[in-house]
Parts: C-alpha cells; sequence; structure tokens
C-alpha cells in the first residue's frame, strides 16, 4: 500500500493532465492554437504511475501524444499552454507545438511526429548515461503502432545487447491511428516476442496509477538487480479521435459500448474513488485539491493567451542549419 502523499500526488497528477486537456477541448475551436492536438485522455495514469518513479535527473522521450508525459515529468503548466498558444514563454518559444514538447531542465528530452522514431534517440542517451555511469534511467514511450517499425526491433536489439539503462514504455491502444493490432501484427503477442531477448518483459492490463506506480517501481528494481532493460506493456483506451480534441466514433472502427467499457475503468474515476473509500482524504478535500489545479490551469491559459508571440528573428534562433548560422 502506498504512502499517503504518494497517494494524493498520483492524483493529482492525473487530475492535472484531464484537466489541461478538457481546457484544451474548450479553446481549441476558437482557432488561437494552431497546432495539431493528439490527446492523452485515457492514458493518464500511465505516465503519471511511471513518473512517480524517477528522478529529476531521468530523462524521458515520448511520442506526439505527449501532454500527459509532459505534464507528469515537469509539472510545467505555464510553458505548457504558452507553448500550445505559440508564444515567447512557451517551452520552445512557441515553435514547437504539440507534438515536439522538449524540457530538459527537468528531464524531458523531447518527443516526437515520427512513428519510432525518438526510439533509438533515448537509447544513444541511454548508452551516455551507461557511459557515464551516473545510475540515471532512461524511459521511451511509444505507442503499440511503433513495434512495426523496424527500427524498434534494432533498437531493442541494441540496448539488450549493451545492457542499457532503459525502460520501453508500451502504451497499448490496440491502434495504429484506426488499424486494429489483429489486421497489422503476424504474431499474437508482444510481451512473447520481446521475451526471446535478454529483457525484462512485463504485461500489465490495468488503468489503476498506484498499481502501474508499483509495477513500474519493481521493473525498476529488477533492471537495476540483473542488468537487462526492461520493456513493459500498458494497455488503454484513447478516448478522443487519433488527431483532434472529439470523439470519432461515427466512423466506424470503434464503437461506443467499447468506450463505455473503458469509461467504467477511467483512471481519474478511479483514482477519486480510492482515495475516498480509503479515507486518505475526504470529499471536501478533494474538491478543495481539484479546484487548486483548475485554477492553476486557468491561470495558465490566460498567461498563454495574453502572451506575445516571438519575432520574426526567432525563426532563426535554437535551429541547427548550417547555411542559417553561416549567414547569421
Amino acid at each position: 500500500m502506498l504512502a499517503a502523499n504518494v497517494s494524493l500526488e498520483l492524483y493529482r497528477k492525473i487530475y492535472l493532465i484531464r484537466a489541461a486537456e478538457l481546457a484544451i477541448q474548450h479553446e481549441y475551436f476558437n482557432d488561437e492554437m494552431k497546432t495539431p492536438m493528439h490527446m492523452s485522455m485515457g492514458s493518464e495514469a500511465i505516465s503519471a504511475g511511471v513518473c512517480q518513479n524517477l528522478k529529476k535527473e531521468d530523462a524521458v522521450f515520448g511520442t506526439y501524444r505527449s501532454h500527459g508525459l509532459y505534464l507528469s515529468k515537469t509539472d510545467d503548466v505555464d510553458g505548457f499552454f504558452c507553448e500550445m498558444y505559440g508564444k515567447e514563454n512557451g517551452i520552445s518559444k512557441g515553435k514547437a507545438g504539440s507534438m515536439h514538447l522538449t524540457n530538459p531542465e527537468f528531464g524531458f528530452m523531447g518527443s516526437s511526429a515520427i512513428v519510432g522514431g525518438i526510439i533509438p534517440v533515448a537509447a544513444g542517451y541511454a548508452f551516455s548515461n551507461k557511459y557515464k555511469e551516473n545510475n540515471n534511467l532512461t524511459v521511451v514511450f511509444f505507442g503499440d503502432g511503433a513495434v512495426n517499425e523496424g527500427i524498434f526491433w534494432e533498437t531493442l536489439n541494441l540496448a539488450c545487447l549493451m545492457n542499457l539503462p532503459i525502460l520501453f514504455i508500451c502504451e497499448d491502444n490496440n491502434l495504429a491511428v484506426h488499424t486494429h493490432a489483429a489486421e497489422r501484427n503476424g504474431f499474437s503477442s508482444i510481451c512473447r516476442v520481446v521475451s526471446q531477448f535478454n529483457c525484462n518483459v512485463f504485461d500489465y492490463d490495468t488503468t489503476d496509477v498506484e498499481k502501474i506506480h508499483t509495477y513500474v517501481c519493481r521493473a525498476i528494481h529488477t533492471m537495476k538487480r540483473n542488468g537487462f532493460p526492461c520493456f513493459i506493456r500498458f494497455r488503454y483506451y484513447r478516448y478522443l479521435e487519433h488527431v483532434g480534441v472529439s470523439d470519432d466514433f461515427i466512423k466506424g472502427y470503434r464503437s461506443v459500448k467499447e468506450f463505455n467499457e473503458w469509461n467504467e475503468r477511467d483512471p481519474v474515476a478511479l483514482q477519486r474513488k480510492k482515495l475516498i473509500d480509503e479515507f486518505i482524504i475526504d470529499e471536501k478535500g478533494l474538491v478543495t485539491l481539484e479546484q487548486e489545479v483548475e485554477t492553476k490551469v486557468s491561470e495558465s491559459v490566460d498567461l498563454a493567451k495574453k502572451s506575445s508571440f516571438s519575432s520574426i528573428t526567432d525563426l532563426y534562433t535554437d535551429v541547427f542549419d548550417e547555411e542559417i548560422n553561416n549567414i547569421l
């Protein structure tokens, strides 16, 4: 059983992710956020449960669906929303948008819009940690669609060969955009295939953020004990469309019935109920916590709206381009 303060912090994290994305849903059609959105709703417990086990110095790498991961690792609500609005005080001066978040100060080393593209970068970072003998971890998040990319298998093979200190976190929603796993995989179990490598393999089907936190804690201890990388698959349900802020049930590749079944296991509602049932906090205290989170989100949105855009010359800064650098 987790300490009460850990249980509360896990709820605060997943509630923050949900509140931030609800704010995006509410504001997006005002057309002030000039960036495509790949929403995290339904997967909040995974990023929160994993990141609660990490030090600030531990590095995470993510996909284009990284709102939850970014907020879980950094707690940087102001920088997040200013980036969504493309403003100069965003984490990348408004040039990255939703899909290319980065904040090295807090160990968020980057997210990428290329499926599987961030996985070898994370392995390189893990090699650097091993070379430096600094005992820092590297965690890379990717969807189940990325396991159909050759770069995933090449990187997994290298990580296992070199015993890199890296956790591969597969966020499995059974979809690669709109294609179900059964229509694209020539195997029945990704974990069974990965288990043929020199790798610690774990497979979980839970939306309980406390259980995820505990499972990842055990996996890290196992990895440190035997020196092998870890591959962990967590299943979840993507509440909204692949890209955008609405549902897509009318498209016919998934059903409202399926959504309702998963919604019975909603990670935010599940943890909220647990906190009250286990007398960790009462309803009044929980409402106060939620209001504090909502106020912070609202203030960050207001800050973003009032902030200035970067100047035109900022288009040429923080960009590695030999020709541009020669001109400047």
